[in-house]
């Protein structure tokens, strides 16, 4: 049985440069605000690093950096295989697995890409299984790119009573299905871990392990602190759990390149450039810099409530 991957786990963005290549010395100090801010664990390959517009190279080189830089502080896992056929997929998961990551993310809607349904999703499964390192724990991403699959009850405790997988990152948005999925696993070693800001508070209270929402580039210490201290505090819990609902609606303007932004602002980065979105976001999107304003002002305030707990 493996050890769980669980608790604040980043959906980690990638910088490029100006000349459209991955921006490795703004990603070093990603990944040191990430651990100061402290996350459990680095999601590294994933929608958020925007795998989709990565060639298998940038995928596997991405993962390395991620684990060399990281250099054992807390777990890396990545995904990576984003192609249609399953032997591309086996490749890409392999070129994955010899980086040096701790755990293998398997994207939901890879298997049975074809959708045709029946058992073929847990047949093409068993199909990567066979060929996938047996001492790399695993894990699942209901992935929304190109559509969000959302696992069965019956393929998910297939998942949770092989052994094989720790980590189940929850795109349901739905707290009933997060509790239900909850007690189905409670017994085995996968962790469900919520990535809805809307249900971040409630899936945590229900036993969901920890939060992997993509403002978890924002202020991933706000969730930990959430998920760490929160029942001790419940007034603050909940007003907390109200602020970061409303912060992370701001997701469709822009993101990725709205964390981004984010981050140039505090230092991170030196540009905001983006391969999934080729847009000016302050041009589509009015004031979204006044707003990251608010999301920063209201940040600090929070910091500065809870710091005063202690």
């Amino acid at each position: 049985m493996h050890k769980r991957i669980e608790g604040i786990i980043p959906v980690m963005i990638t910088p490029f440069g100006g000349d459209g290549k991955i921006d490795y010395a703004g990603l070093s100090r990603l990944i040191e605000w990430y651990i100061a801010n402290g996350c459990d664990a680095l999601f590294a390959v994933c929608q958020s690093s925007e795998m989709l517009f990565l060639n298998l190279e940038e995928r596997v080189e991405l993962a390395k950096f991620v684990v060399s830089t990281v250099d054992g502080r807390l777990p890396v896992v990545a995904s990576g295989h984003v192609s249609d056929t399953l032997d591309e997929q086996a490749h890409e998961l392999s070129a994955i697995a010899e980086t040096g990551v701790d755990g293998i993310v398997l994207v939901t809607n890879r298997l049975d890409a074809a959708r045709k349904g029946g058992s073929a999703f847990l047949d093409d499964l068993g199909w990567l299984l066979e060929r996938l390192p047996e001492t790399l724990p695993l894990g699942l991403y209901e992935c929304p790119a190109p559509y969000r699959r959302l696992l069965s009850d019956d393929e998910l405790m297939f998942c949770a009573r092989s052994g094989r997988f720790s980590i189940l990152k929850d795109v349901s948005c739905d707290l009933e299905t997060v509790q239900r999925r909850v007690k189905l696993t409670e017994k085995t070693s996968l962790a469900v871990v919520n990535a809805n800001a809307a249900i971040a508070h409630a899936a945590m209270l229900s036993g969901s392990k920890g939060f992997t929402g993509v403002f978890t580039n924002i202020h991933p210490d706000l969730y930990k602190w959430l998920l760490t201290e929160g029942e001790k505090y419940p007034d603050l819990a909940n007003e907390l759990a109200v602020f970061l609902a409303l912060a992370a609606m701001a997701e469709p303007m822009g993101y990725p390149k709205l964390a981004k932004l984010y981050h140039k602002r505090l230092g991170t980065f030196e540009g905001i450039d983006s391969r999934a979105v080729d847009f000016d976001i302050t041009e589509r999107f009015w004031a979204v810099e006044a707003l990251l304003a608010h999301i920063e002002t209201g940040t600090r305030q929070f910091r500065e409530k809870i710091a005063r707990l202690s």
